[in-house]
């Protein structure tokens, strides 16, 4: 067998806050989950969403702590079209999000843009700016 990517994980400081934060992004996350240590969330195509705790993690891994410095993963959520990546960071940072990137037109074809999650992730929004 071949490895496959399964699952996506987000270490966070503030579980109810981050699930929050990717249900506004429109993943379907159970409600009630914000007591639970650890949640898991299969998206349409099979891939997993995994949330846990700094708690939980250190509760296996003693020895973890906080990654300082930039972003090592990034998770990016294709928009319908560029007006949608314009609303949608415009709705986070509304609700108190911090933007990143404010939209703009990328060299690369696409209308991107950048907000952070609840643990200062930064979250890719784009769209291909060509039908």
């Amino acid at each position: 067998m071949t490895p496959q990517l399964d699952a996506i994980g987000i270490v966070t400081s503030d579980l109810p806050a981050s699930l929050a934060f990717y249900r506004r992004l429109g993943l379907d996350i159970p409600a009630g989950a914000e007591s639970a240590p650890h949640v898991e969330v299969t998206l349409p195509g099979g891939t997993r969403v995994l949330w846990d705790t700094e708690e939980t993690v250190r509760s296996f891994d003693p020895s973890w702590t906080r990654p300082e410095g930039g972003d090592r993963t990034a998770l990016a959520f294709r928009c319908a079209d560029p007006a949608e990546v314009d609303a949608v960071y415009a709705g986070l940072t509304a609700a108190g999000h911090r933007g990143h990137l404010a939209p703009w037109d990328a060299a690369w074809g696409q209308r991107y843009a950048v907000v952070l999650d609840p643990d200062g992730l930064g979250v890719q929004l784009f769209a291909n700016t060509e039908a």
